[in-house]
């Protein structure tokens, strides 16, 4: 058994590695048996007899230190950030983790960290005590390149002026071929961007800005440093991050774990509602309709006319006896069912309960039986059996599911018109569909809707009884005493925790897993990327997810092009939060370059639309390619060059709906006869201008805008979007004439 200096060691340990190895000391739990007491004596030892466990305290330390030592060695990237030259003489290394040595003495500062803020913040007219910023540039763990940033230059010594040495890291960085996938810009942040991550937790921040300004990336490190700094909250109950579709969920997978952290579910707005992952779309007067706040009186119009009063009386028999249950009866327990304010699930229980009561005080008058508790109760479980009783009373209030609920209501022109009084003839038109119908991203808000209003259907599961409870008390007094003689800090996990997380398979889960699995699950934070996008149904369903408000909101209302979205914050937020947003405006394009930008810039004129471009810190190597006249023939052959010019990095190819398989089918080809330039490595994909929303190529090619442009709800909006994606090249291609709004761009930013 090890001794209290061991257990001290251990708590140490674990507590200075951010608690991510919690679950190496029950790593294995999940093989033996149920019993929270067995699991613990198995892993840690019985406290009591004092008996070694199969799993000592001393294995768990080395454990510990053997999955730290595979943390550092699985890093890819970047470790070591850079370095802080402090005033008094004293050297701080920033990198990915923290790093000590064996006196526990710092090596290196997690980048999360409130003392690393400087590295990121610090400039000459603030210094915050920084005489130099030196940025290290590595690759495969080999020093490339030193950038050092002089903030109080009088303080520097002569032996360090001649160390100094300057190559822009940012620019050099930027400058990078694309992989395909986001990457951190731990090694990178810009102090307008480190000042949003490290702000407060508390409350719906907006982070806006345009094209390239890094929203996104920003909104990410915003999550691993709260999930840093309110682990204690945040990590148990997670984060939740909202994407506009699934490529751009996978182009940003990655960040977070290169970050350290896990504990975060993924999600578009088609993913939302548990049971359903939907890309399918309604056409744009459907998907602006359905995302109207009318449709939240909609759904409750339809729910609550879900229960019904009979046109007449209703003659019942119960084992050969003849009851009768009055339309006043009826209406009597509906009206107390109702007066709950309990949902409508939750609330048959009541209207069922008050007609069982009824109809068996009846049946006992009619067998001339002296009616007490025990008699009443017996009559009950008989009218629960009759199935003259079972029929009418699902009648009058049947149980109901969302997914029902929506397809009874979109199939019967007669429910449709009953539950929507404010909506004209044609409206109702828009929304008629067969049952069989696939469920919309535009559905998804109103399943959620719904499902708040429904209330989860009574599963018949009884309620945790007195041995139930007497059995979990013995089980968290057992895992007390247990964790306790571990010498595991009360701060890492409770008793009552540990019981919760791992007595049922069900919390054996990651809880990313189990609360992508729970609609009402309540997230410590959530990030909406595209926030520009949502309808008014859409920000209902989203603010349900975070009861708190702790929220990271991210868009720019000049890329807005979905049907029925909310282009305006204060709309937008002011029916959950009122006024309580405050909103950071990003102004620094670190994406696109000023040739391709000011093109750009040039249709947010042409345009109206009432935003300006972001600047650039890049001017660029190339102006925008114009391709006019080219065919179908010339596009296989634009594509290679392209190839052949980047040899390294990613390629977009924006192309009409219509185009979108033969486009990729041509790609297939040439790839597959090796004539994309042989020895590059260029990675080929096809979207249409409503998938690239988010994402980033080294070169975009735009193929016949006027096509997909046809069908955009709002193109100069989506041609915005479309300029804007590229890192280095531009190429517009077109067989016909150019959209007007592009030519009059082009030929304003030519003047």
């Amino acid at each position: 058994m090890a001794n209290a200096e061991d257990h001290g060691e251990v708590a140490a340990r674990q507590v200075s590695l951010e608690q991510k190895h919690i679950d190496l000391l029950y790593g294995r739990l999940d093989e033996v048996r149920d019993h929270v007491a067995y699991r613990l004596q198995r892993a840690i030892g019985d406290p009591i007899a004092g008996t070694p466990g199969s799993f000592t305290e001393r294995d768990a330390m080395v454990a510990a230190q053997m999955n730290r030592l595979t943390e550092l060695n699985g890093v890819d990237e970047r470790l070591c950030f850079g370095r802080l030259d402090l005033l008094g003489g004293e050297k701080a290394y920033v990198g990915r983790i923290g790093l000590s040595d064996d006196k526990q003495e710092s090596l290196m500062m997690d980048w999360r960290a409130d003392a690393s803020a400087p590295f990121y913040q610090a400039t000459a007219a603030a210094p915050a005590g920084v005489i130099r910023r030196r940025n290290i540039a590595t690759a495969a763990r080999r020093v490339t390149a030193v950038d050092d940033d002089v903030l109080i230059l009088d303080a520097l010594s002569d032996e360090t002026r001649e160390s100094v040495t300057g190559n822009d890291s940012l620019i050099t960085a930027l400058d990078s071929a694309r992989t395909g996938q986001m990457r951190d810009i731990v090694a990178t942040i810009q102090a307008e961007q480190d000042i949003i991550i490290r702000s407060d937790a508390k409350g719906v921040l907006v982070v806006e800005g345009g094209p390239g300004t890094g929203k996104t990336v920003v909104a990410l490190h915003r999550v691993a440093y709260l999930l840093y700094a309110h682990r204690d909250r945040i990590s148990r109950s997670g984060a939740l991050i909202i994407g506009p579709n699934p490529a751009f969920l996978h182009y940003i997978d990655q960040v977070l774990p290169a970050l350290g952290e896990t504990g975060v579910v993924l999600a578009t707005l088609g993913e939302l509602y548990p049971g359903v992952r939907t890309t399918e779309r309604d056409a744009p007067p459907v998907a602006a309709l359905k995302g109207d706040p009318r449709f939240s009186e909609i759904i409750a119009f339809a729910v609550r006319n879900r229960s019904r009063i009979p046109a007449s009386d209703l003659a019942l028999k119960v084992d050969g006896t003849n009851l009768s249950l009055t339309r006043n009866e009826v209406r009597a327990a509906i009206k107390r069912a109702r007066d709950s304010r309990r949902p409508y699930n939750q609330a048959r229980n009541i209207f069922v309960k008050d007609l069982l009561n009824r109809l068996a005080t009846k049946l006992g008058e009619a067998l001339s039986l002296n009616i007490d508790q025990e008699t009443l109760s017996g009559l009950i479980s008989d009218l629960r059996h009759s199935p003259d009783v079972r029929r009418e009373l699902n009648l009058c209030w049947m149980p109901q599911s969302p997914e029902q609920l929506l397809t009874d209501l979109f199939s019967n022109p007669d429910r449709l018109r009953a539950a929507t009084p404010m909506l004209t003839a044609a409206e109702r038109g828009l929304l008629v569909r067969d049952r069989a119908s696939r469920w919309t991203i535009s559905d998804v808000p109103l399943l959620d809707e719904a499902a708040e209003l429904l209330g989860e259907p009574d599963t018949g599961k009884p309620a945790r009884n007195a041995d139930d409870q007497a059995q979990r008390e013995r089980e968290v007094a057992y895992a007390r005493d247990a964790l306790s003689s571990s010498g595991m800090a009360a701060s890492m996990i409770t008793a009552e925790q540990y019981v919760d997380r791992f007595a049922t398979a069900d919390a054996l889960s990651p809880l990313a897993d189990r609360a992508a699995a729970d609609r009402t699950w309540a997230y410590g934070h959530v990030v909406v990327d595209e926030a520009q996008e949502l309808t008014a149904m859409q920000w209902r369903m989203v603010m349900r997810r975070s009861p708190s408000k702790s929220m990271t909101i991210v868009g720019d209302p000049a890329q807005a092009s979905a049907p029925g979205a909310i282009a305006d914050w204060t709309l937008a937020l002011a029916p959950a939060v009122q006024d309580r947003w405050r909103k950071t405006v990003l102004t620094i394009n670190y994406r696109t370059p000023q040739a391709i930008m000011d093109v750009a810039a040039s249709l947010l004129r042409v345009a109206d639309i009432g935003a300006s471009a972001p600047r650039s810190v890049r001017k660029g190597k190339w102006p925008v390619q114009l391709r006019l006249g080219a065919d179908a023939a010339d596009i296989g052959e634009l594509i290679k060059t392209e190839v052949d010019i980047i040899r390294y990095g990613t390629i977009g190819v924006v192309v009409s709906r219509e185009r979108l398989t033969a486009m990729r089918r041509l790609i297939a080809e040439l790839a597959e006869q090796g004539e994309l330039a042989p020895g590059s490595d260029v990675s080929v994909d096809v979207f249409e201008i409503g998938s690239v929303k988010g994402l980033e190529f080294d070169t975009v090619i735009l193929i016949d805008p006027a096509a997909f442009l046809t069908a955009s709800v709002n193109p100069a909006h989506d041609l915005y979007v479309g300029l804007t994606r590229p890192t280095q090249r531009l190429v517009i291609v077109s067989e016909q004439a150019l959209p007007i709004l592009l030519t009059q761009a082009i030929e304003a930013d030519s003047l």
